[in-house]
């Protein structure tokens, strides 16, 4: 019965770990924009300087960019076809678990120690920092907001340095997973 619980316990902390560190994506864009011409960019400083997030994670945002564009053949451009810009939203969430149910397991008091049947309810309560990225691909001679990815998940309160870059690259590799729409893409 013990190995069972353990067993149990190790499943669900996994789950747990999973469902934390995935990131979910959304991403809309303009039908009408030509991605296909798109190859150069620079970053939009004005709007990236209202971002309320420390410098230190501006600059680590801006790094995983510019490595996941690169990878895409993109070159940054002092006269780019696309400017980008990131601005970010937290808030925290509290999650309250209610427990309570039937079950069997040993008891004890000082005359008797024996198997038994009971009952019980609890509440777990957690509370977590959930963030969201939004990145921004706004046309350069248009002035237009083009495309926009959001990624929202959980943010770790680590103090390690190397998972945080981890953390972020892994939020803005998924985002830009959806850029170019598929869609736009195929029907130019």
């Amino acid at each position: 019965m013990k190995s069972l619980k353990r067993i149990a316990l190790v499943a669900f902390t996994l789950g747990l770990f999973v469902s934390c560190s995935s990131v979910q994506v959304v991403s809309d864009y303009d039908k009408q924009a030509d991605f296909n011409t798109y190859r150069s960019y620079a970053f939009y400083k004005t709007g990236i300087d209202k971002a309320q997030i420390s410098d230190l994670d501006k600059k680590r945002i801006l790094r995983a960019i510019e490595t996941e564009l690169a990878s895409r053949g993109f070159v940054k451009s002092d006269n780019p076809d696309v400017l980008i810009s990131i601005f970010t939203k937290e808030r925290e969430r509290v999650d309250v678990y209610n427990n309570y149910g039937w079950g069997w397991g040993g008891f004890y008091n000082p005359y008797v120690w024996g198997p038994g049947w009971g009952w019980g309810w609890g509440n777990n309560v957690s509370t977590r920092t959930e963030g969201s990225l939004y990145i921004d691909v706004i046309d350069a001679n248009k002035k237009e907001l083009v495309w926009q990815g959001r990624g929202v998940g959980t943010l770790s309160n680590t103090k390690s340095i190397e998972k945080k870059e981890e953390r972020i690259q892994e939020f803005v590799s998924q985002i830009l997973k959806e850029y170019p729409p598929q869609t736009a893409v195929a029907v130019n």
